[in-house]
């Protein structure tokens, strides 16, 4: 599950489904309709917000007016009623994280979608987010190329280091 703190405006359209997807179900498990999912770090951004499921509304109407724009099909009586005018807080490290995550996942999957935003420096974030100065937040899963000092997503758990020879 990603939820992106960027503006659904980047997203192809495999990636724009996708997240309708995976916000509508943060919001069954934001009102208790999953076991599953419960405790997934993507959630804690919306779990923090006073009104959490109002939260996960606000996130679902950009993505609704993002699929309107584009003469998708999106089903926006599927959105909880709750408003919410409380934006939540995200990084500005963050979002640079995810604007090179996109970046890349666009490289492999969708390069004529990513030509378009080929100069963008400083992506706009979805209008849920308020940026805040700060690094990527720690419950993304990042690590650090000793080599480059780039931050990279996981794939899967790193490698025990073997023990140093003394």
């Amino acid at each position: 599950m990603r939820l992106w703190t960027l503006h659904p405006k980047y997203l192809d359209p495999k990636g724009l489904v996708a997240l309708w997807r995976e916000a509508l179900l943060a919001q069954a498990v934001l009102k208790g309709g999953t076991a599953g999912y419960r405790h997934h770090p993507q959630l804690l951004r919306f779990k923090s917000h006073p009104d959490p499921l109002a939260a996960i509304a606000l996130y679902l109407r950009a993505l609704h007016a993002e699929a309107i724009a584009r003469n998708y099909r999106f089903d926006g009586a599927k959105i909880n009623r709750r408003r919410t005018k409380i934006k939540l807080a995200e990084s500005r490290g963050q979002l640079a994280y995810e604007w090179l995550h996109l970046r890349a996942k666009l490289r492999a999957r969708d390069p004529d979608w990513l030509r378009q935003w080929n100069n963008v420096a400083a992506p706009e974030q979805h209008p849920l987010f308020r940026l805040v100065p700060g690094a990527v937040r720690d419950w993304e899963k990042i690590a650090l190329d000793a080599a480059t000092g780039i931050k990279t997503k996981l794939s899967r758990a790193p490698a025990i280091p073997p023990k140093p020879k003394l």
